[in-house]
């Protein structure tokens, strides 16, 4: 991978699925983007990032609709559709959201499937830069069980790297910051395999490295596997550690386990995800019927408890719900200082002790704060006795803090006793 750093933090920003399945707009994107702009790019917030299914003009949820016709160039590369988003006339593609985005100081990114189109390898179209075509590099065995979009790219082929190569020369044209690739993360085949998995992402990097332009690699959907860690460190920014997370608690539990099999692997540009945040005002589309329409349902203890996990963790942060529709408790969610500065400086974090559903992490910046967040996973209030020889602290210190939630200031001793409200926690910035 290239030298230069294009997340050296945690990448934080907005991403349409949780809200708008595949359906989203160019009004849509362009309306968070504004929100953003003006309320949280001051924090460190600036992705705007368009989800599944741009190219498909009868997209209307995230119910995909089977063998569906995608807007497609000559060249086999999917291009915007241009009932959902009319600034794309005329071949422009993405370019005119991208740059109103830039303009306001954010950072844009799509999402697209791995592979390439089975409708142009059906028609048997032209790859730009080889005499190659698209029936000659597809693999198809190699399909996504849950999307019919595409075919993987057959590794071995040639044509397979200048496919690759040609769009994402077309996404750095548009000025595409971050791409989400999916079928991904979840490396099930091995290293020489010719279709999915390393072959594929291997083909995806050298494009990216080649494009000119410098990008985010998302991949995604997990759960992408610890012992492939070095693979992924080598060739991916962000890699999903679980498949897509909804707002249940059973996979806010279950996160826990995830993080501390991830713990201490991520580092400048290369970041472990938890995945989306879906909080605040979900499921507008993400059913044909709109049924599913809601606010989140995490209660307010549950939304702390998964802010902190993802912070001190140091998750990417990509928000899911309709940011114009924040009430006051989420937005305090996106602009808390202090766990702002604990995701963004946090070092060396990891999980101190779990104990009966009672789970402590740990972590530290370079100028010697530390954090200490204590959850409490059980469906009953619980009380926790501070063992500071657990934390590392002199069992006859008192120790300066500020709980990040409550913004309450005062000290901690060895021994005191804490209640956390059930699905609820606690977290402290510590200066000794």
């Amino acid at each position: 991978m290239s030298d230069k750093h294009v997340a050296k933090y945690p990448p934080m920003g907005w991403n349409s699925w949780d809200c708008y399945g595949a359906s989203v707009t160019e009004e849509e994107l362009l309306g968070n983007a504004r929100y953003m702009a003006e309320n949280l790019k001051e924090y460190g917030w600036e992705y705007i990032v368009c989800d599944i299914q741009w190219s498909e003009p009868t997209a209307d949820s995230c119910w995909y609709h089977k063998f569906a016709e995608l807007n497609m160039d000559e060249y086999s590369r999917l291009i915007p559709a241009e009932n959902r988003f009319p600034s794309s006339k005329g071949g422009q593609g993405f370019k005119p959201i991208a740059d109103q985005i830039h303009d306001m100081g954010l950072k844009f990114g799509i999402h697209i499937m791995r592979g390439i189109p089975r409708q142009a390898v059906h028609r048997n179209t032209k790859i730009l830069g080889t005499d190659k075509t698209a029936r000659d590099i597809a693999h198809p065995a190699s399909i996504c069980v849950w999307n019919t979009d595409m075919y993987g790219v057959d590794a071995s082929q040639e044509g397979a790297q200048e496919y690759y190569d040609s769009i994402f020369e077309l996404y750095a044209s548009w000025g595409v910051d971050y791409v989400k690739v999916d079928d991904l993360a979840r490396v099930d085949v091995g290293p020489d395999a010719p279709g999915a998995g390393f072959s594929e992402i291997r083909l995806i990097r050298n494009a990216i490295e080649k494009c000119g332009r410098p990008i985010v690699l998302s991949l995604s959907p997990g759960p992408a596997r610890v012992d492939q860690k070095d693979f992924l460190l080598e060739n991916a920014n962000m890699w999903r550690m679980t498949d897509d997370f909804w707002d249940k608690w059973e996979l806010l539990y279950g996160m826990f386990e995830r993080a501390e099999a991830w713990q201490g692997i991520g580092c400048k540009d290369h970041w472990p995800d938890c995945d989306m945040l879906p909080l605040g005002h979900i499921g507008v589309r993400t059913t044909p019927d709109r049924h599913d329409d809601r606010m989140t349902n995490f209660t307010q203890d549950e939304q702390r408890l998964l802010m902190t996990l993802w912070c001190i963790f140091r998750s990417p942060l990509m928000f899911g719900g309709e940011l114009r529709d924040n009430d006051p408790f989420t937005l305090g969610l996106l602009t808390n200082k202090k766990l702002l500065k604990m995701h963004r400086d946090g070092r060396k974090a990891r999980q101190i002790s779990r104990k009966k559903d009672i789970v402590t992490w740990m972590s530290k910046t370079k100028d010697g704060i530390k954090y200490l967040a204590i959850f409490n996973l059980n469906d009953e209030v619980k009380e926790v006795k501070l063992k500071f020889e657990d934390y590392g602290f002199d069992k006859d210190a008192k120790v300066s803090c500020t709980e990040i939630w409550s913004g309450r200031q005062g000290s901690l001793e060895n021994g005191d006793k804490i209640a956390l409200n059930p699905h609820g926690c606690m977290c402290f910035e510590i200066e000794e």
